[in-house]
């Protein structure tokens, strides 16, 4: 009985042959496929000449900024600000719904991100479109998602375009039982010699470095039969993966020299995604669900989403996250190298157009060289500093005496050596602090450094802390007798972060040997409009009120501390205050 058993269990020599063989056939069978012909790797594209061996270094970097103009070859910019919406159409069953918007304006179509649950959606996105001529119409559809099903349409707008300029902050009623959306639209027209970038749609190939024949393709491939794309774009790259948005949506992405695009087929919702390379702004790797390696896209302010709504941030740019790669590293390596490549030749199409402008400038010019010529003298001296903060921004929230000299406060209080700054952000529970070096500045006078820390935030709109970069600028009269101290702040994670800055300037004057007067201005500057700039600019001025209490309260205990020992002010490092002494006239 034993015997039978164990015969029953044990594999035979003949079923351990054929076991060892399919494994060694599945094990070629899948390099072959992998690094056979499957892809071309970094190894083999340098053997080839396809890329260099700085650009494999390059590949363990993380891509920086690639900014492609996005201008084509087009008379006007059209730059439409999505603001916010109201009073929508509940779509869901409990009342709310998942907006988000496609704005049209000619051929061109951009996504909005989805805010979900919400029947008031603030957006604070920015879209950038480039035409031909005026008039034109641009069309706002407010849709609510769906995970399923068809999205449904919440409303529509069409506003009509005529004229440069700009139109503000304008609410305008949906065609639809209820609902408005608030949009901000600005009209640029392009000067004739203005540089433009090469787009996907109207552009021509700058060939590779590569020897070979053309080839032709006797048929359309998935980026021409899915994605209506040119029959020239072929598929260099392409990765199962899956895009993420309620959940994950999986499908293929296909990567060309100017594209990425993914397609997705789930519970029969097509979902097509075709990214510009000129649009992306960095690729870098995040995680979905801390476990999941994934990809996240970032696209340039204006640009937009494409055939998605893709998935909002606190600085106004939108991003895509893909994830379930089989090897995350290696696609990661590979859009970063084409993004490279695609920024390489943007950069070489712009040479060769400013070298050809050089040459009809040149050859043109030499026709008026024997009419006359422009003497040195006569050329413009520009002097004059910048201003480093905005004052129609300022308002006065502070103006006493303070308990030493202007020669004093740098010196004890801001100069290199002090450990001021650090008390003063221990005390607001700041974190993550790092301090800069004082340097002379060629655009402001006086001296300037950077500020890096983490700070706490008590509005209920922002997260618990937000990363905070604060630039200072200091200058110190001849006769040492007034210091103008300003500072620069931009909050990186909070609800419009990129769109304003908070300026202050502070003026001490000597007002006696053991005294100044102490004046403090600040405000909220603004570099472009948005719906909660009022509440934004008091929420700043008061936050800054708390801020001024606080660290006048440590700067007195401090210069108590140091000058209690003796006389620590005359003994104080003088160095920084000597070399940010600038003949200014304030």
């Amino acid at each position: 009985m034993i015997e039978e058993a164990l015969h029953f269990l044990l594999p035979t020599w003949w079923e351990v042959e054929i076991t060892v063989a399919a494994a060694v056939f599945v094990i070629v069978t899948y390099w072959f496929f992998t690094y056979g012909n499957g892809g071309v790797d970094e190894n083999q594209a340098i053997r080839e000449g396809l890329i260099g061996v700085g650009d494999v270094i390059d590949d363990k970097v993380k891509m920086g900024q690639l900014k492609g103009d996005p201008q084509t070859n087009s008379a006007y910019v059209i730059k439409l600000e999505l603001l916010a919406a109201k009073n929508l159409i509940g779509a869901n069953l409990n009342g709310m719904s998942d907006p988000y918007a496609i704005i049209t304006c000619g051929e061109e179509k951009r996504f909005s991100s989805m805010v979900p649950g919400s029947r008031n959606p603030m957006w604070g996105e920015e879209f950038n479109f480039a035409v031909d001529d005026l008039p034109v119409q641009i069309n706002v559809t407010i849709y609510d998602w769906d995970i399923i099903w068809k999205s449904t349409v919440l409303g529509s707008v069409t506003v009509p375009v005529e004229t440069e300029g700009q139109t503000g902050a304008v609410w305008y009623s949906l065609d639809s039982t209820s609902g408005q959306v608030c949009l901000h639209i600005k009209t640029i027209k392009l000067p004739v010699n203005s540089s433009r970038a090469l787009n996907g749609y109207t552009r021509r190939r700058i060939s590779l470095d590569k020897q070979g024949p053309t080839v032709v393709h006797q048929k359309p491939g998935p980026l021409q039969t899915i994605f209506k794309l040119h029959p020239d774009e072929v598929v260099e790259h392409s990765y199962s993966c899956a895009l993420e948005r309620s959940f994950l949506y999986h499908g293929r992405m296909y990567v060309s020299a100017w594209h990425i695009c993914f397609h997705s087929n789930v519970f029969s919702k097509q979902m097509k995604v075709m990214i510009p390379f000129q649009d992306i702004d960095e690729i870098k790797r995040s995680q979905h669900a801390f476990i999941n390696p994934a990809i996240t896209i970032i696209l340039r302010m204006g640009a937009g989403g494409h055939g998605v709504p893709p998935l909002g941030s606190p600085d106004g740019r939108v991003r895509y996250k893909f994830a379930s790669f089989w090897n995350r590293n290696h696609a990661l390596r590979t859009l970063q190298r084409f993004a490279k490549n695609f920024h390489t030749m943007l950069e070489a199409e712009k040479k060769e157009n400013a070298e050809s402008a050089l040459r009809a400038h040149s050859s043109s010019s030499l026709k008026d060289r024997s009419q006359g010529t422009i003497s040195e003298d006569s050329l413009p001296m520009t002097t004059k500093f910048q201003p480093f903060v905005k004052e129609e921004a300022l308002v006065g929230i502070y103006n006493d005496t303070f308990p030493c000299t202007a020669e004093q406060f740098f010196n004890i209080l801001l100069h290199d050596g002090s450990n001021y700054i650090n008390e003063y952000r221990l005390a607001r529970k700041d974190s993550n602090l790092v301090v800069g070096q004082w340097q002379a500045a060629n655009e402001y006078d006086g001296q300037v450094r950077e500020i890096k820390f983490r700070s706490l935030c008590t509005s209920p709109m922002c997260p618990p802390d937000t990363a905070m970069t604060e630039y200072q600028h200091a200058v110190l009269s001849p006769d040492k007798r007034v210091l103008v101290f300003e500072t620069v702040q931009h909050a990186h994670d909070v609800p419009f972060g990129s769109y304003f800055e908070v300026h202050c300037k502070w003026r001490l004057e000597t007002s006696s040997e053991s005294s100044c007067t102490m004046e403090i201005k600040a405000g909220a500057h603004f570099k472009k409009w948005c719906v909660m700039q009022s509440k934004i600019k008091s929420g700043a001025i008061n936050e800054y009120k708390k801020e001024v209490e606080t660290m006048l309260e440590v700067a007195r205990s401090y210069i108590k501390l140091k000058t209690s020992g003796g006389s620590e002010i005359e003994n104080a490092p003088s160095s920084s205050s000597s070399s940010v002494l600038q003949d200014n006239t304030l």
